[in-house]
């Protein structure tokens, strides 16, 4: 079973062995000196809950939590504050810049072990989150489709899925297939995260479908190091006969047993750049057509959508 993970922010040592005391039986536990290093923790290991310190040198717990709210990523992570005792303008100020809950230092471990609990629980009914990947499910994806549509941003939603995944998912097993989702998910964040920076989004559909929104002239940028990556790691998911073969065997929708490609990565580009998108329907229906196109094409790759109108 699963550990959660808990990213404990404080600049005192001692502090971060009470916590790591109080919590490694239950929990996986990393630890940051302060919020920077905190923030660039979360991002390459993605904590199910943040128990962060108030006073902190270089970035304190209201600067972190305002930086962690703005990543649309990393918003969902609930945060704990910890406070001095009778500091009740770090609690408003920690609330205001987004903290889930606090607890006042000397804290007793049993009251921190109980809100833990309790937030964790409360966040996972509330998160619409892939199980397999926590990424953003479909009813934030909407939202956020909406929100962009609304505002009359100008921006380029990337459908990305895989091929031969059903094959493969057969022949290697489900184990082994989910590896391979969170695998792509993993490239999916490091690149769209990176070039897109904070307001670029990325979803999962379900299965291997996902979806990523982000600035129309940085996409394509994305996409070719998605599809490079991708074809980096494929490799590592077959046995090494299979990928020197260059196919599997499996069966077709009809039944017949043929020689399947090795897994690749498709995505179609919509953009509301050249055309004018007033609805997320809209959307769907491009970005289905694309991929299906996308999907034709032997390989990795992307395809955008030339219509104009």
């Amino acid at each position: 079973m699963r550990k959660e993970k808990i990213l404990t922010i404080d600049d005192d040592p001692d502090i971060l062995d009470v916590l790591a005391l109080t919590l490694s039986e239950q929990y996986d536990i990393l630890q940051a000196g302060n919020g920077e290093d905190g923030l660039q923790l979360l991002q390459q290991k993605n904590p199910d809950l943040i128990i962060c310190d108030y006073m902190m040198p270089v970035m304190n717990g209201r600067e972190f939590c305002k930086a962690l709210k703005k990543d649309i990523l990393l918003r969902h992570i609930p945060v704990i504050m910890l406070t001095g005792k009778g500091e009740v303008q770090d609690r408003i100020g920690g609330i205001e810049a987004g903290a889930d809950d606090y607890i006042v230092k000397p804290f007793d471990p049993n009251e921190l072990l109980a809100r833990i609990k309790m937030i964790l629980k409360r966040t996972e009914r509330s998160l619409d989150a892939n199980p397999l990947t926590h990424l953003p499910g479909n009813t934030s994806i909407m939202e956020e489709l909406q929100r962009r549509i609304e505002i009359k941003e100008k921006f380029a939603v990337g459908y990305a899925d895989l091929d031969k995944f059903k094959v493969y998912n057969d022949m290697y097993g489900f184990k082994k297939g989910d590896e391979v989702i969170r695998e792509l998910a993993r490239i999916l964040i490091k690149f769209v995260r990176e070039i897109g920076g904070p307001t670029a989004f990325v979803g999962h559909v379900g299965g291997d479908d996902f979806i990523i929104i982000m600035d129309d002239s940085l996409i394509n940028g994305a996409c070719q190091k998605i599809v490079d990556e991708f074809d980096k790691k494929v490799p590592s998911f077959y046995s090494r006969e299979d990928y020197k073969t260059g196919f599997i065997y499996g069966k077709d929708r009809q039944g017949r047993e043929q020689k399947f490609g090795l897994l690749a990565v498709s995505i179609g580009i919509v953009s509301n750049a050249s055309q004018n998108i007033t609805h997320v329907a809209q959307i769907s229906e491009i970005g289905a057509e694309l991929k299906k196109y996308a999907k034709s094409i032997e390989g990795s790759n992307f395809v955008r959508d030339k219509r104009q109108g």
